[in-house]
């Protein structure tokens, strides 16, 4: 295994490499279309070009190929690369508010939120597929099937604001009227986050985001279980007088997490895109709300580094994914 923790950790850094200079040429491509952003800072005032310089060269947007359509700016990209991995400095913001400090204030909460989504996955998700598979053709089977059908119909954007319409806004003011502001329904059925207590009201949000990929892993868990329950080595364990909890959770469960720990790295990609719409809806000060606020003023630094950090993270969920592929079936042996 270790051999293939290296190559995997060699293809990581090739990848990122790859994604780091896609980002960065898409953001350059984007200032030499639409004209260098450091203009939105004094609006339909005028300026003189001295003024307009200084400001390009204050943040590092004073380079001449930013004016020539096409060119990828090698040189810029040399010197970024340099300061995120040598030095770990992302710069300033357009606000001059040093952007790793801003992350390293978000991602706790990004990962708090994250926490409860991955709760949601393995509790609901999981569990629900299971329990359909055991009770295939009866009401529990029919309802999970139905729920997850009408889960993905739904948009994930309007989930969020019916959620935090009917839950935030009207649940909410009955329970604060009922029980008091600082009763746990007044806190949990609050429409926007509240750092004094951040996890119950990180709960509802934490959710509604965690049902936008809760369909596919309920609906794979099922049809991975079914397909075990029907297994020579399912048979043998029964035939041996082993007991049903026993058969079910060691040798079927166990077998059928394979292709569902697969979907849940995929399901991370699109949590973390979620994150974005859900922190931004909910005024919660993550990664997703970073961005959130970056894209609206065109803060090119916090746009990168916030999209730096989590190609990492995905990159590394997936190199643990893989790894886990071992821990749940002894059979696979990356030699």
């Amino acid at each position: 295994m270790g051999r293939y923790v290296i190559r995997r950790l060699l293809q990581t850094v090739v990848t990122f490499g790859v994604v780091m200079f896609l980002l960065h040429y898409l953001t350059t491509l984007a200032i030499q279309i639409n004209g260098n952003p450091v203009r939105t800072f004094f609006g339909d005032k005028p300026v003189s070009d001295s003024v307009l310089a200084a400001t390009k060269a204050k943040f590092n947007l004073d380079d001449p190929c930013l004016t020539r359509v096409g060119d990828p700016c090698m040189g810029i990209f040399q010197k970024r690369m340099g300061d995120w991995f040598l030095r770990g400095d992302f710069g300033t913001n357009f606000k001059q508010v040093d952007v790793m400090e801003s992350i390293l204030k978000a991602i706790p909460v990004t990962l708090q939120l994250f926490l409860i989504v991955t709760i949601v996955w393995i509790l609901f998700g999981i569990t629900a597929g299971t329990w359909a598979a055991l009770r295939r053709g009866k009401f529990i089977d029919y309802f999970v099937r139905i729920g997850t059908t009408l889960t993905v119909a739904v948009p994930g954007f309007l989930l969020l604001l019916i959620v935090q319409k009917v839950v935030g806004v009207l649940l909410g003011n009955w329970a604060r009227d009922t029980f008091g502001r600082e009763s746990v329904l007044g806190i949990i059925f609050q429409p926007s986050y509240n750092a004094k207590y951040a996890w119950l009201t990180l709960l509802i949000p934490g959710i509604v985001l965690g049902v936008f990929g809760i369909a596919g892993i309920t609906r794979l868990s099922r049809t991975s279980m079914l397909e075990n329950l029907r297994s020579d080595f399912v048979r043998t364990a029964k035939a041996k007088g082993l007991k049903p909890t026993r058969v079910t959770i060691v040798h079927t469960l166990r077998n059928s997490l394979i292709p569902v720990v697969t979907l849940i790295g995929f399901s991370l990609a699109e949590a973390l895109g979620g994150a974005l719409i859900t922190e931004g809806i909910y005024n919660i000060p993550g990664m997703g709300k970073l961005a959130y606020d970056a894209i609206k003023t065109v803060d090119t630094p916090v746009i990168i580094a916030v999209t730096a950090i989590s190609a990492i993270i995905y990159m590394l969920v997936n190199l643990l994914i893989d790894l886990l592929y071992a821990v749940l079936d002894p059979r696979i042996r990356y030699e």
